[in-house]
């Protein structure tokens, strides 16, 4: 499995606005591309801005260039999202998921 994380920058206002784009038109997209897992996003509250870490799952490098293009690190945000966001990272990163146990009951956010 491998893990692309990406991560960019808005603001507490619109923080929110940018979550729910990515509940709601990214996470549909996703779900499209075959050999995708599952995504997190995380936030980390700062004084003057929000710090977005998004993580998606895939079963294999050609699956994430189903979804990237011929180019997999580069990142792919759209106008929609742009809008959301005060800046972002061009580029991603991918690893390879060596550990990963939740236990069963674990809670679930959104």
């Amino acid at each position: 499995m491998i893990a692309r994380l990406w991560s960019a920058h808005t603001t507490p206002a619109l923080s929110d606005s940018y979550l729910s784009h990515f509940e709601q038109a990214v996470q549909p997209r996703l779900r499209e591309v075959d050999g995708f897992l599952g995504a997190t996003v995380c936030a980390r509250r700062e004084q003057h801005a929000v710090e977005i870490l998004v993580t998606t799952f895939w079963e294999s490098l050609a699956a994430i260039d189903a979804f990237a293009g011929p180019d997999r690190e580069s990142a792919v945000v759209s106008d929609e999202a742009a809008v959301f966001l005060t800046r972002f990272e061009r580029r991603t990163r991918h690893y390879d998921l060596i550990f990963a146990k939740f236990p069963a009951n674990a809670p679930r956010s959104r």
